[in-house]
């Protein structure tokens, strides 16, 4: 007999394995969950593992807020080979000696931190058309992509034993590593491409946190739920402001509030004095609109003891 779908809500940081999709990852743990409601934060392709933040119920409605987050990386770079996707699944299409210094690689790591421009890979998720690109570049088309910029807050050397490169990379949305790796290879000389990624870290979440498939497998359910993280953990970069049950009322049903409050204008989490979660509302000239609302008040309970 096929079990009844829960309503789950919270967070799980899940360390996503190498080999399978985001989305297969997703179903996983939705099975895992029983959860009636999911999606993740951010794609990670079957070639890299890492950090996956998923959000059930309640959660899902706060995480573009992660997918707008600054990632880190940890890369592992191949110099002296290059392939049709940029990584080590695609086809090598040129090979060259390693005859570089530990000095040259810091002085081209220096030239890729800050702002910079990238031309996203054919191999990768973009539309054309209706089309993903990555579709296109298996029927063997390419086509003319804008230029984007992002920026590279961190560009760190951990590891040089050539021809491998490790790396740290602390970036802004949108970075594509594969391409920041085939650039590194390509202002060295001898070309690069990707040979390992693994996130470490997405919107102030780390790789420390996160569980295994495996590990919640293990679990009975009521120990699963207990590996949840309450949903405004994807927001707590926003200051918080506190209204009585009356207030909190009114902005879940759509109304918005006056306020004396002197505080300055922009976008705050709500809490009642019990420290229930209302959602995210916008404060601006003694005005509170609702901005993202909870269907009802979220009082976490005892998540987090994975």
């Amino acid at each position: 007999m096929k079990r009844e779908k829960r309503s789950v809500t919270g967070i799980l940081l899940l360390n996503k394995p190498l080999g399978i999709s985001s989305n297969a990852a997703l179903t996983r743990t939705k099975i895992l969950f029983n959860a009636d409601k999911a999606g993740h934060t951010g794609t990670l392709d079957p070639f890299a593992s890492g950090l996956l933040p998923v959000c059930f119920g309640e959660a899902t409605k706060f995480a573009g807020f992660m997918l707008d987050a600054d990632k880190t990386y940890e890369a592992v770079i191949h110099l002296g080979q290059t392939s049709s996707t940029g990584d080590r699944e695609g086809t090598i299409c040129t090979e060259l000696p390693v005859r570089v210094t530990i000095g040259d690689v810091a002085e081209v790591l220096n030239r890729f931190t800050g702002r910079i421009t990238q031309i996203p890979p054919m191999h990768s998720a973009i539309k054309h058309q209706g089309q993903r690109l990555y579709q296109l570049a298996r029927q063997g088309i390419n086509v003319a992509r804008e230029t984007r910029v992002v920026t590279i807050h961190q560009l760190e050397l951990m590891l040089f034993e050539p021809p491998l490169l490790t790396v740290r990379v602390v970036c802004s949305k949108g970075t594509y590593i594969r391409v920041l790796a085939e650039d590194i290879g390509h202002s060295l000389g001898c070309g690069g491409m990707l040979d390992a990624l693994c996130r470490i870290g997405t919107g102030g979440f780390t790789l420390k946190q996160a569980s295994t498939l495996d590990h919640l497998s293990e679990l009975p359910l009521d120990a699963r739920d207990q590996c949840l993280m309450a949903p405004d953990e994807l927001v707590a970069h926003f200051s918080k402001i506190e209204l009585d049950d009356r207030e909190g009322k009114s902005l879940l049903e759509g109304r918005t509030l006056l306020t004396e409050m002197e505080m300055e204008s922009g976008t705050y989490r709500a809490y009642g004095r019990a420290g229930e979660f209302f959602g995210l509302v916008d404060l601006s000239d003694g005005v509170i609109k609702a901005r993202r609302m909870m269907s009802n008040p979220f009082l976490s309970p005892d998540f987090s003891a994975c």
